[in-house]
């Protein structure tokens, strides 16, 4: 049995209380030693770092220039993922004869993780914008095109005979009928590419970036400064929850506006 939804107060009152915990129990193994506070920094040297590194440089740039440098690449590589894959998902999901074409091909590529393409980013790349974009559009690309093959193949099949019966041609089809019905599922890809390609950009900066937060974090980690690794991870986080926020926001304003929730 469902239990019933929390209030906005509830949900408030909940996760702050997770949050004391986890910052409680992190305070007390930095505080008492169980874990070395060179591996373990309490947090309020880490947050002490983290505003630090807003107006100070490190590896040559403060944090707000690192992360401008890394979420420029992400932009580049969700962009170039959703540019390609949902157009292709769309044309796979109404054309039979390249869905057969291309799925072997896709199904084998979209297993390999976006990390295992670092090696061929770096020869082919080096430390340019390149590398990143590369890792990135790997990590982003499979759920765009997922999604809006998905959209077109379960638009309702009285949607689509109707369309046929008044005589529309392949491309009127794809953008007035497939496009208009796959927008919610296309949406809900989008959501996962920004989190996937945001993970991959940070594994790939971790390599091959010479700026970014995870560049950053790996001239932190050579020299032992703990607390700058942790701040970056912050602020890592702090990114990717705001871009989940946001584009959740636009996900439900969509299905509310198309009338598929209340």
């Amino acid at each position: 049995m469902n239990s019933p939804p929390l209030t906005f107060r509830e949900s408030f009152l909940y996760g702050a209380a997770g949050l004391f915990l986890f910052v409680g129990l992190w305070t007390l193994l930095s505080v008492t030693g169980l874990v070395p506070r060179q591996f373990l920094p309490s947090p309020f040297e880490v947050a002490g770092r983290f505003f630090f590194l807003l107006t100070s440089p490190f590896a040559g740039a403060t944090l707000p220039e690192h992360l401008s440098a890394s979420f420029m690449r992400y932009a580049y590589g969700v962009v170039l993922a959703a540019a390609i894959g949902i157009p292709l998902g769309l044309l796979m999901g109404w054309f039979r004869l390249l869905d057969d074409i291309v799925s072997p091909i896709f199904d084998g590529l979209r297993f390999i993780a976006p990390i295992a393409w670092v090696p061929f980013a770096a020869l082919w790349f080096g430390t340019g914008i390149g590398g990143p974009v590369m890792i990135i559009f790997a990590g982003a690309f499979p759920p765009c095109l997922i999604n809006a093959y998905r959209g077109a193949r379960f638009v309702e099949p009285r949607l689509i005979e109707a369309a046929r019966m008044l005589g529309t041609g392949h491309v009127r089809m794809i953008l007035e009928i497939l496009l208009p019905a796959a927008v919610p599922s296309i949406i809900a890809g989008l959501r996962v590419s920004a989190g996937l390609g945001w993970q991959s950009l940070v594994g790939a900066e971790l390599i091959v970036a010479a700026a970014g937060v995870g560049f950053m974090m790996v001239q932190a980690q050579g020299s032992v400064q703990t607390p700058t690794v942790m701040a970056g991870m912050v602020a890592i986080g702090l990114v990717g929850m705001v871009i989940d926020i946001l584009l959740r926001r636009g996900e439900g304003w969509l299905r509310r506006r198309r009338g598929l929730e209340a």
